[in-house]
């Protein structure tokens, strides 16, 4: 297989909130460098995304030197909030499972407990090298993950995207598609002459520095039915999903990765194949 490309890339510094689309990245073990380190939790520690708050997705965070971020949002003011200063660890509670944080600045806690209506603070993961370890039903030993949904890294390539879309055009709900890319958040999009769903076989591939191992599908939930510009929600792609991509009890559109050689990834890098 050639002629594969990366297409673009995104980093979301706060998990559930718009990213950027930078022209190249840092891949650390555990991600893209600044990729999810934060996160917005609840009165009990619980991290909210936009599963509970659609209205996430119409905030965002741009990552500054040093790993501080400016937020912004619908009628709010731009904040820039610094990386918390070591302190005490506060643990959440992120799919059942506890993870220790770092609380940030109250004046974040106030933006985010504003914009969504309801109390919020901000937290980040002051050390991904150590705080959270990939599935072990999945991982090699000692690989770790941010604060990302399950793995370090997501893959979607355009060709897959496109049959989904045509499966949409034909389904029950013709009227929600074309899809674009951002509803299912990934970090790396490929271009290029892929058969649709090959992503799914892919073991071990390069691109530019990096070497990552292909773990799984993505299993998708009903993050990927809000619209990222509006945040509404409607039905596709998982009724689509439901019917042509299921597999074993995932509605599967994408490749979970694991980097095995870090290294710089650049817009426009030969996506290579190995197994």
């Amino acid at each position: 297989m050639s002629n594969l490309y990366v297409q673009s890339l995104h980093v979301h510094p706060v998990k559930s909130v718009a990213g950027t689309a930078p022209d190249e990245i840092v891949v650390e073990p555990w991600g893209p460098a600044g990729d999810r380190r934060w996160a917005v939790i609840d009165t009990t520690g619980a991290v909210i995304t936009q599963r509970q708050q659609a209205r996430l997705a119409l905030a965002a965070a741009r990552p500054l030197p040093g790993g501080r971020i400016e937020l912004s949002g619908p009628g709010m003011p731009a904040l820039v909030v610094e990386v918390p200063e070591p302190g005490p660890l506060e643990p959440v509670v992120l799919f059942g499972k506890k993870v220790e944080t770092v609380v940030a600045a109250s004046a974040a806690a106030e933006w985010f407990t504003a914009y969504l209506g309801q109390p919020a603070r901000l937290v980040h993961m002051d050390d991904p090298a150590v705080r959270r370890p990939v599935d072990p039903d999945y991982a090699l030993p000692g690989e770790t993950v941010s604060l990302a949904d399950a793995y370090p890294l997501l893959l979607a390539t355009s060709a897959s995207l496109d049959a989904l879309n045509e499966l949409i055009s034909q389904g029950d709900h013709p009227e929600e598609g074309p899809l674009p890319m951002n509803r299912f958040r990934p970090n790396l999009v490929v271009g290029g002459p892929a058969a649709p769903w090959a992503e799914d076989g892919w073991r071990r591939i390069a691109i530019g520095d990096a070497v990552f191992r292909g773990v799984r599908e993505c299993g998708r939930c009903i993050v990927t039915t809000t619209d990222q510009g509006t945040s509404e929600r409607g039905r596709e792609p998982l009724k689509t999903l439901a019917r042509h991509r299921r597999i074993g009890k995932s509605l599967a559109f994408g490749r979970q990765l694991v980097p095995v050689v870090t290294g710089t990834v650049r817009v426009g890098d030969e996506v290579r194949v190995l197994e």
